[in-house]
């Protein structure tokens, strides 16, 4: 039998083989699990648990529920861009208030004009936060932010890669890249202001925080960094922001109608857990190994407690573990962020096709490693794939209600039991490989 046909029944025998192997491959993946519990285990040895000071808790709870009195004495509609009194006087007096008004106007102006430069794809937003962290390496979150954002890039490329399209047709692949790049980029809109007015404050040598709500920040965050301006606590700030950007995009991406409609509730997204399509992974390589990486899988999106703890902890992972943060580090400043995996796997990704592509896909893995004389992935840098696209602008309104809602996740920073997952990354691979090679057999 040649031709198509032909192909298909290779196709089907590479599936079949594959189911077949499942057995053994749970085997070793069951070893596999084993040994990164004991690699996480030996890291998290040497790690230097992150604290966050319950008196400077205790400080921004007592702000957070003047500001919620504050809100209720001023009715629901209350705007999220009025100066909240409680922290209305945390600048020092000027002698001209004219001059001060029109100096703020400008930094303001300025603030704003950088972000839209630098919000123009997940390339440049991902490096403008890499940058603002060599320059203020207080601002743990700006490192955790380039590098979960390093993977959006990835989720992003992989749309248009070697695999997905197998999986999603085009309309789906479009949805799902509008749902990334929307979070992506509001996301950025909305912090990134942020880092650029703590930097604006220490060069002018003062707090500059009540112009948060120019800026259409929370006033849930106000507080926070007049505190930190203080105390220079890391852990509460990135905290914070970690909060504050998952409640952000809770109803502006993940509760909005487009999105619940054509990617949220859509089969493609419910298969995520399965496929583990929503790891988060950090590249931290060691001892002249290829690729080691350290992350953790996100299995519910949907829920807002479970995104906020999931970023918790990968922060604690980042800044606690000592090898894998110095790994990281020494990663991104290596390789400049592109949006392809071969950035981080150039040995089993490329940017280019070697052969056009060809259906039905043929198995290309063996293990942890291509196949001889397997053709690497196909993963394209974003700049290939997707172009630039405007951002539209936020829908109005501040989500900060209560102090109760933000409590809780400032009692502790708990470090996952296991992390390491150099290994689990490969079997990902194998899974969403034998996906595509199923995809085919039921495919008219």
């Amino acid at each position: 039998m040649g031709g198509v046909g032909g192909k298909l029944v290779s196709g089907f025998r590479a599936w079949l083989r594959r189911c077949i192997q499942l057995p053994a491959d749970a085997f070793l993946y069951a070893v596999g699990k084993w040994h990164s519990f004991g690699e996480s285990q030996k890291m998290a040895a040497a790690a230097r648990p992150l604290v966050m000071q319950p008196a400077i808790v205790a400080k921004l709870a007592a702000s957070w529920t003047l500001l919620e009195r504050e809100q209720e004495a001023g009715g629901s509609n209350a705007s999220p861009n009025a100066k909240p009194n409680a922290i209305s006087n945390a600048s020092p007096p000027v002698n001209s208030a004219a001059v001060a008004g029109s100096a703020e106007h400008a930094l303001l102006a300025a603030i704003r004009a950088d972000a839209v430069h630098l919000n123009r794809n997940n390339v440049t937003r991902t490096e403008a936060y890499l940058a603002i962290y060599e320059r203020r390496p207080e601002l743990h979150w700006a490192l955790l932010a380039h590098l979960v954002s390093r993977n959006g890039g990835w989720n992003m490329t992989d749309l248009q890669g070697e695999w997905l399209p197998y999986l999603l047709g085009r309309s789906a692949r479009e949805a799902v890249f509008r749902f990334l790049e929307r979070a992506n980029a509001l996301i950025f809109q909305d912090a990134y202001p942020q880092l650029l007015l703590y930097e604006a404050s220490c060069k002018a040598g003062r707090p500059l925080f009540h112009l948060l709500p120019q800026l259409g920040v929370s006033r849930f965050m106000v507080p926070v960094w007049q505190t930190f301006w203080e105390s220079r606590d890391s852990a509460i700030l990135s905290v914070a922001l970690i909060v504050n950007e998952q409640n952000y995009i809770e109803k502006r991406i993940v509760q909005h109608p487009f999105f619940r409609k054509e990617v949220l509730d859509t089969v493609f997204f419910g298969l995520q857990s399965l496929l583990q399509l929503n790891a988060v992974v950090f590249c931290y390589r060691s001892g002249g190994e290829e690729m080691k990486l350290a992350g953790l899988i996100l299995e519910n999106f949907d829920n807002l407690k479970e995104r906020i703890e999931f970023g918790k902890r990968l922060y604690a992972l980042l800044f606690s573990v000592p090898e894998v943060y110095g790994g990281a580090v020494a990663f991104v400043r290596a390789i400049r962020h592109t949006g392809s995996r071969a950035d981080y796997a150039p040995h089993l990704f490329a940017v280019v096709r070697r052969d056009p592509p060809k259906k039905p896909y043929r198995e290309r893995l063996s293990g942890r490693r291509l196949a001889p004389g397997a053709a690497p992935l196909f993963s394209p840098e974003l700049s290939g794939v997707w172009p630039d696209r405007a951002v539209e602008a936020p829908e109005p309104g501040d989500w900060f209600q209560q102090a109760a809602q933000v409590l809780p996740y400032f009692q502790k920073l708990p470090l996952p039991q296991s992390f390491e997952m150099t290994n689990e990354y490969s079997l990902l691979l194998n899974k969403i490989e034998l996906a595509v090679l199923a995809s085919q057999q039921w495919k008219p």
